[in-house]
């Protein structure tokens, strides 16, 4: 489980922190909007009316001890602006930030956050996922906790038996494995996977997650 903080919780934040909050995480949510934070104080982990363009506030709320933080306020480019430079300054790595505007999104490039987002409400989800699982490149819902997903493999699988690490979860079916051009179907258990090698997998939720671990 993972510490998140949702600043800003409109249609686009309120996706994103509920989704978090589905996929077992800790969120915090935080609006300057009594009437935001008040809608989804019963859907996650903690929700706080509160100014997060002050530093002393965010810092009151120990959002520099966060996994990762979506910065997602929305009409007010200048407040989103200061937020992220209070963020920075507290030494947060992993920043996303929802930009308005080419405008905005040059002077988050030049911030250097994680991401940039320009979002419709469904990009709630797809950065959710992302967050949660970081080496999921593509992943398509087929039903409630029902997922196919394209996997990079890691350093930290670079080298093991493809038995051995689909042997965590068995009900999980691999659909096909690429290396550079060459694509296979089916694979050979004792197949040594490679760094970069891609993996497209077809599980339960939960299943998936026990896969996840191994990926880090």
């Amino acid at each position: 489980m993972a510490q998140f903080a949702v600043i800003g919780l409109g249609s686009f934040g309120a996706t994103v922190a509920t989704q978090l909050v589905s996929l077992k995480h800790d969120v915090i949510g935080i609006d300057i909007n009594k009437k935001y934070v008040e809608n989804i104080a019963e859907e996650i982990t903690h929700a706080v009316i509160a100014d997060a363009t002050d530093e002393h506030v965010l810092q009151e709320l120990n959002i520099q001890n966060c996994d990762a933080v979506v910065v997602a306020i929305g009409e007010d480019i200048e407040a989103s602006i200061l937020c992220v430079l209070h963020l920075k300054n507290m030494g947060l790595e992993k920043i996303y930030v929802k930009a308005k505007s080419k405008a905005h999104h040059m002077i988050l490039t030049h911030l250097q956050v994680s991401k940039i987002i320009h979002p419709e409400e469904d990009m709630g989800v797809r950065i959710a996922q992302s967050l949660s699982y970081p080496m999921v490149s593509r992943y398509m819902a087929l039903e409630d906790d029902h997922f196919i997903v394209k996997v990079e493999v890691t350093e930290a699988l670079n080298g093991t038996r493809y038995h051995e690490f689909i042997g965590h979860a068995p009900e999980v079916k691999t659909l096909l494995h690429k290396r550079g051009s060459e694509i296979q179907l089916s694979l050979d258990p004792q197949l040594i996977m490679q760094q970069g090698d891609i993996l497209v997998l077809e599980g339960q939720l939960d299943q998936l997650k026990r896969l996840s671990k191994h990926f880090k």
